[in-house]
């Protein structure tokens, strides 16, 4: 019976102090509400300037709204800002490497696309589905950078 009233107070417990996700398991940042993309601890330590261990929990998220100055955040709603990073990460900083593995910035798909050409995306993507990637920690949201590239090739072209 003990045993039962400790499980029961637990939960009440992490259900006062834990944001819960949302019906779909969503996290949203704490800061500007928008939805977050799940990291794993060896993300987002590759990324912030002196990680500790306590600084987020296992399950942590990154805020992709670039004028959010919000990187990574926890359920426990702790915040990892773009200051306490080693370096800027795009697209908190217009000028940080979209493919933080090969370097590709958006100053080179607009180059590309002042060329009429795709030279330097296309490449960037190939390299991207090999072995040299190393998505996991170049990348501030730990995934491969070809959906932002993508994103910002089709963005730009309209733009420009």
């Amino acid at each position: 019976m003990f045993a039962t009233i400790a499980s029961i107070c637990r939960v009440i417990m992490n259900k006062a102090f834990i944001r819960e996700p949302d019906e779909t398991g969503d996290l949203h940042c704490p800061a500007c509400g928008s939805l977050g993309t799940a990291v794993v601890r060896e993300t987002w330590q590759a990324h912030v300037a002196a990680p500790d261990e306590t600084q987020l929990a296992d399950a942590a998220f990154f805020c992709p709204y670039d004028k959010c100055d919000v990187v990574y955040f926890d359920m426990f709603e702790r915040m990892v800002r773009t200051e306490a990073l080693r370096h800027g990460v795009y697209p908190k900083d217009p000028q940080a490497p979209l493919c933080g593995c090969f370097g590709l910035t958006v100053a080179d798909v607009e180059a590309d696309i002042r060329e009429g050409g795709v030279t330097r995306v296309r490449a960037i993507v190939e390299k991207a589905k090999g072995p040299d990637a190393r998505c996991r920690t170049q990348s501030p949201t730990g995934q491969s950078c070809v959906a932002d590239v993508q994103r910002c090739y089709m963005k730009l072209r309209g733009s420009i």
